[in-house]
């Protein structure tokens, strides 16, 4: 099972960027794929999740309604649409596959090896 992300890079506060994550050696059907962030100094967060049965999808508060989060089952792809990204979004970005769209990250079995998105003007 093998999970990348890639899409991150620089921006400018009030810009937008789409992260994708690949999914390979896994039916992404039955997994829920979360959007994970680390900050420097800071603990890993769940910024969202999309379920696999029911494509449900959750957020944290503090990026609902700039972030967006989809799949593509048959491509086996899912992304992470950012707009308006502040400086507060700067951050190593991860996706990760679970059996449910948990908050603990323990429940989640696949990580991909991350990206960068870095907002600053």
């Amino acid at each position: 099972v093998q999970l990348q992300a890639s899409g991150g890079g620089l921006v400018q506060p009030g810009s937008s960027l789409r992260l994708s994550c690949a999914a390979s050696g896994l039916t992404l059907d039955y997994y829920g794929i979360g959007w994970f962030r680390q900050a420097p100094g800071k603990e890993r967060e769940r910024v969202s999740c999309i379920s696999g049965r029911t494509g449900s999808t959750y957020y944290a508060d503090s990026v609902k309604g700039r972030f967006t989060t989809s799949r593509d089952n048959a491509k086996k792809m899912v992304y992470l649409q950012m707009n308006s990204l502040k400086p507060e979004d700067t951050a190593v970005y991860y996706c990760a596959a679970g059996r449910l769209c948990t908050l603990n990250q323990i429940n989640y079995d696949y990580w991909g090896q991350g990206t960068l998105v870095t907002v600053s003007s």
